[in-house]
């Protein structure tokens, strides 16, 4: 027993001998000397930023770019008239802060009171009914049917009058 005891001993001494040898990592031991014998590089200083400038849209009135253009024909081209015009001392509702188009109907709602139309847009489904306000060229909602609501728009005429335009927004099936 005392002769395996020595046996691991010497064994563990040989290995340990074996550890020393430095010519194997000679390569490594110059890699590590070059490179801290290379000089600091500098850093460079973060570039200067230019603060954020705010772009306001003016062309919100324009007509939008991703819509096919009017064609007018001039001849037939409707008069204005001075009897028809928006009221401005009206108190403006909700849904005429955003443009008609947006709108869709997805459906209706019939009560002892009447008939009321469900109009998806402006952030949610509202429920209108005939009489109230819509889009930004004071439409004025004049019918509502199963199938449709009928709005009666006054836009300018380009001549200092106004005009009514009747639009329509049909009912979307399998929103």
């Amino acid at each position: 027993m005392r002769t395996a005891r020595w046996l691991c001993v010497s064994v563990a001494l040989m290995g340990l001998a074996g550890c020393n040898n430095e010519s194997e990592f000679a390569d490594l031991t110059q890699f590590m000397n070059d490179v801290r014998a290379r000089p600091v590089g500098t850093i460079e200083p973060l570039p200067k930023f230019r603060p954020y400038e705010a772009f306001t849209y003016a062309a919100s009135s324009l007509r939008s770019p991703f819509q096919p253009p009017v064609k007018v024909d001039l001849t037939k081209r409707q008069k204005g008239s001075l009897l028809v015009q928006p009221d401005l001392t009206r108190v403006k509702q909700f849904l005429e802060g955003f443009n008609i188009e947006t709108f869709e109907m997805v459906g209706t709602i019939s009560n002892p009171t009447g008939t009321f139309a469900l109009l998806r847009g402006a952030g949610g489904v509202h429920r209108v009914k005939v009489g109230d306000y819509l889009g930004r060229n004071d439409g004025r909602i004049v019918g509502i049917t199963d199938s449709a609501v009928d709005v009666m728009e006054i836009v300018p005429d380009g001549e200092g009058a106004w005009l009514e335009r009747p639009r329509s927004i049909s009912l979307k099936e399998r929103s």
